[in-house]
């Protein structure tokens, strides 16, 4: 058995060991070809802790060796100790999906603005974590309300460790500070949560739909990114199918009002009532919730709107969308300009730096005698668009998205009674979701199975075909492989029954694991399922 030269310098091969109790934390002086030989001539880690950890020592130096014909045969000897050691544990082991996570519910906006990733910046946020010791795959989900980090952990507290202190390092917000503001959930629970996200059902405003097409939007950019693997990519798909399921059959987005709506809602509270329509608009973005915010500026009455953009294009689109209401367009460069003929600014973009502070602010005039003077900043932006230093200045009054808590709270009642009709749903869909992933541990031992049987009919076959001579033809020699074939297929069918655990019976995953640790132990397929897990995380290290 060749070993790939992929393990050579894995960072992860150590994290491995660690996993396994098998730390090289300290070095020691004896050497592999010392060791005991075990059975089939193998070589066994001795269980004296300090000549063990040797060993493993000895091993990562000679899978960074060079490939000289006695640096390889040590090497496959160290690699096939570590495979004798570690696979039974390793085999049986399963790692847990993780969400690390700061929301509107738990951590004000001054954290989750430090914290944001913006979404060009999601496969490189995976590919970091996906480098950290513990962590197998990863996504990211970060909005105006919550910044969460899903991913696939070899260890929970120290993969919850290593993303917490990636988070801190990325944002320059102290450990302890996001330790008191974070949440954590583990496996069942953390499904739990992305689908009731999906649902809407964690959002500010209950059920509305802005953050299914997030979710979406995570599945879109990590499609292809190293580290956006199957248990998490699964999860997030799973979880559109639970917003979209959850929409349709309850209705929970009935009625719902957006973060943007809310914004309108809570400037048009916010602003004398006789004025509501008169008062100058004006609204900085054009993305999403820019457009949002001039729909329902439409909606409650406003006949103008003054639009600041980096470009003409978005504004011209929305123009034609909506007819029924003046859009005049304004570059970048005329925001102030813009902000100091306007009563209400709505800013909704994606700078990650403030647009507004206290020294833009102070000297532009006051708002119109009709508002009482006071001109309103609605940020809903995050990371903030307003500096909070804004609201220093006497003639101005800010708020962010954290402030759209009063206007929501009216609208709760009614779509709480049609989220306890959604949680019926998502139970029911968590549990799918388990029941698939409980059917993903048995898969190599599957596909191991099914090509050990394979090289066996194989060589067979070979074997009855040279001793039937070069006489035969085609339609016997058909006759034969598909005889062979047959066979196999109907000896291999019992143990494939035994080891299916997709739900659909009622077998559970213990008797399931049971059965596929038996076929691993019978057939020696732990040592390739292993040794395809380190060569996974080695090319992923090196991509």
């Amino acid at each position: 058995m060749a070993v790939s030269s992929a393990f050579v310098g894995c960072p992860k091969l150590e994290t491995l060991l660690n996993h396994h109790n098998l730390s090289p934390s300290s070095s020691s002086s004896s050497s592999v070809s010392q060791t005991p030989l075990g059975l089939n001539g193998v070589r066994v880690l001795p269980k004296n802790n300090r000549t063990r950890r040797g060993l493993i020592q000895k091993a990562r130096c000679e899978l960074s060796a060079s490939s000289d014909s006695a640096s390889n045969a040590a090497s496959i000897s160290a690699l096939e100790q570590l495979k004798n050691s570690a696979a039974d544990r390793y085999t049986k082991e399963r790692s847990s999906i993780v969400v690390i996570g700061l929301s509107i519910h738990t951590a004000p906006v001054e954290m989750r603005e430090k914290l944001a990733i913006p979404e060009a910046e999601w496969p490189r946020a995976i590919a970091e974590l996906c480098g950290l010791n513990h962590i197998e795959e990863a996504a990211v989900l970060s909005t105006c309300n919550r910044m969460e980090i899903y991913v696939l952990a070899l260890s929970q507290h120290r993969g919850v460790k290593e993303v917490t202190e990636w988070m801190s390092k990325t944002s320059g917000i102290p450990v302890s500070e996001i330790c008191q503001h974070r949440f954590l959930l583990y496996n069942k629970d953390a499904t739990q949560h992305i689908f009731e996200v999906s649902a809407g059902l964690d959002s500010l405003v209950l059920g509305e739909g802005q953050i299914l097409a997030q979710v979406k939007q995570v599945v879109k950019v990590g499609q292809g990114v190293n580290g956006f693997g199957r248990n998490i990519s699964g999860l997030f798909k799973h979880a559109i199918t639970v917003g979209k399921r959850v929409r349709t059959e309850t209705n929970i987005a009935s009625g719902a009002v957006s973060v943007s709506s809310a914004a309108v809602e809570l400037a048009l509270m916010k602003l004398p009532q006789s004025s509501n329509v008169s008062a100058r608009m004006c609204v900085i973005g054009a993305g999403k919730m820019g457009k949002l915010v001039i729909k329902h500026l439409m909606a409650k009455g406003c006949t103008k709107v003054v639009v600041v953009n980096r470009s003409e294009e978005r504004v011209s689109a929305i123009r034609e969308e909506m007819p029924g209401i003046e859009i005049i367009y304004q570059p970048l460069d005329e925001m102030l300009a813009c902000a100091a003929e306007a009563d209400v600014v709505f800013t909704s973009t994606a700078s990650e730096t403030p647009l507004f502070l206290k020294e833009h602010v102070e000297n532009l005039p006051q708002a119109s005698p009709e508002v009482g003077g006071l001109r309103l900043f609605v940020d809903i932006s995050v990371p903030r668009n307003v500096g909070s230093c804004v609201g220093e200045v006497d003639i101005a009054r800010v708020y962010n998205v954290d402030d759209l808590k009063e206007v929501v709270a009216a609208n709760k009642e009614d779509r709480m009674r049609k989220a306890m009709e959604a949680q019926t749903i998502i139970t029911e869909e968590s549990t799918q979701f388990e029941a698939w992933r409980d059917s993903l541990e048995t898969v190599p031992t599957i596909k191991k199975l099914r090509a050990y049987a394979e090289r066996i009919r194989v060589a067979e076959l070979e074997k009855c075909m040279s001793k039937m001579g070069d006489d035969i033809n085609k339609k016997t020699t058909r006759a034969v492989d598909d005889l062979s074939r047959g066979i196999v297929n109907r000896f291999l069918h019992g143990p494939m029954q035994h080891l299916r655990c997709d739900g659909s019976d009622s077998r559970t995953l213990s008797e399931t694991l049971e059965n596929m640790h038996a076929l691993n132990r019978m057939y020696g397929l732990e040592k390739d399922i292993l040794e395809e897990k380190l060569k996974a995380m080695a090319e992923q290290q090196q991509k």
